[in-house]
C-alpha cells in the first residue's frame, strides 16, 4: 500500500510556481468550501486546518522560500545553505524534502562553531586543539506526514498493513480498528533525523478514507440507498441490504415510502470502545420504466379503484 507525502502547496492545490495571487485565491476559495462552520462532513475541520497552515507559509516570502529548500524540514532549526564552505544538495521526495548536507571536506566542528559561537553548555567549549568540542549539541528532527488512503472496509476492520513511502522506506503499520478520515496514526521516530544526539522526529499517516460507491459516512453512522418495488413498499416485504460485513435480511413495513430511514443497530464503524454506529437504509420507491400489458391492466386497475391521492392537504 503506498502512501504519498502531503506538502503545502498540494493542500492548497496550487503548484509550485503560484503566484502570490494564486496562493490567496485558492486559500479563500477552499476556506469557503471546508470552513467548519460551513462544511459539517467528517475530516472539513482538519482539511481547513490543513488550508490554513499552507497558506500562513506560502503566503510569507521569507518562510515559502525556506519551505522551497527545506520542505517538510523548514522549521527544523537555521537554514545554512549560505554558510561558507559548504554545499547543499538536496533530495524532494513527493513533498517531504529530506536534506542532506554535503560538507565538500570542511570541519565538521568548525561548521557547527560558525552558527553557534564559542560559548560553553549545550554549545560546545573550546578544546584542546582549538575546536569546539558539540558533544553536548542536540537538535530534535522533524515530523514528517504522509497521507493513507484506506478503504471504508479497511478502515472499518484495522490491522496491519504494509505501505511504501515515496523515499523508498517501507512500514508495517497497525491501523486501528474503526480508524476515521482525517484522523493521524503517530510512527515515533521515523520523521528527519536530528542532528548531533537530537532525536528524530516523528513520522504521522494522515488518514483520508476512499470514498464508498454504495455507503455514504456520517461519524460513525452508515447510510445506504435501498430501493423497492411499489408493492414491496405498499404490502411490506422482506429484503437483502448491505453491510460491511455482507447482506443482512430486512423487514420493510407496510406502507413504507420513499425517504423512509431504517436502522440497523450496530452495523455501522465501530469505535474504540467497542461500540458501533448504525446503518441506515433509505427507501426509494422505483417504479418500471417499461411495463407489461399485465401490469399495466394491473395498476389501471388499483388507480381505478383506490382512493389514495398523495397530494391532500399539500
Amino acid at each position: 500500500m503506498a502512501v504519498g507525502f502531503q506538502d503545502y502547496y498540494e493542500a492548497l492545490e496550487v503548484p509550485r510556481t503560484a503566484s502570490q495571487e494564486d496562493i490567496r485565491r485558492a486559500y479563500r476559495r477552499l476556506a469557503r468550501k471546508y470552513h467548519p462552520d460551513v462544511n459539517k462532513e467528517p475530516g472539513a475541520e482538519d482539511r481547513f486546518k490543513q488550508i490554513s497552515e499552507a497558506y500562513e507559509v506560502l503566503r510569507d516570502e521569507e518562510k515559502r522560500a525556506r519551505y522551497d529548500r527545506l520542505g517538510a524540514n523548514w522549521k527544523a532549526g537555521q537554514d545554512v545553505s549560505g554558510a561558507d564552505g559548504f554545499d547543499e544538495a538536496f533530495r524532494s521526495s513527493d513533498g517531504f524534502g529530506d536534506v542532506r548536507v554535503d560538507f565538500g571536506g570542511g570541519d565538521f566542528s568548525d561548521f557547527f562553531e560558525g552558527l553557534f559561537g564559542q560559548r560553553g553548555g549545550r554549545g560546545g567549549a573550546r578544546g584542546a586543539g582549538g575546536r569546539a568540542g558539540f558533544e553536548g549539541f542536540s537538535m530534535r528532527g522533524g515530523d514528517q506526514e504522509a497521507v493513507l488512503e484506506l478503504t471504508l472496509e479497511e478502515a472499518a476492520t484495522g490491522g496491519k498493513r504494509r505501505i511504501s513511502l515515496g523515499d523508498g522506506r517501507d512500514f508495517e503499520v497497525e491501523i486501528p480498528r474503526g480508524v476515521r478520515d482525517g484522523q493521524r496514526i503517530r510512527l515515533a521516530g521515523q520523521g528527519s533525523g536530528g542532528a548531533g544526539r537530537g532525536a528524530p522526529g516523528d513520522l504521522y499517516l494522515r488518514v483520508r478514507i476512499k470514498p464508498h460507491p454504495r455507503f455514504r459516512v456520517q461519524g460513525r453512522d452508515l447510510y445506504v440507498d435501498l430501493p423497492v418495488a411499489p408493492w414491496e413498499a405498499a404490502l411490506g416485504a422482506e429484503v437483502p441490504v448491505p453491510t460491511l460485513s455482507g447482506n443482512v435480511t430486512m423487514k420493510v413495513p407496510a406502507g413504507s415510502s420513499t425517504g423512509r430511514r431504517l436502522r440497523l443497530r450496530g452495523q455501522g464503524l465501530p469505535s474504540p470502545d467497542g461500540s458501533a454506529g448504525d446503518l441506515y437504509a433509505v427507501l426509494a420507491v422505483h417504479v418500471p420504466k417499461r411495463l407489461t400489458k399485465k401490469e399495466r391492466e394491473l395498476f389501471e386497475e388499483l388507480a381505478a379503484a383506490s382512493k389514495f391521492d398523495p397530494r391532500k392537504g399539500r
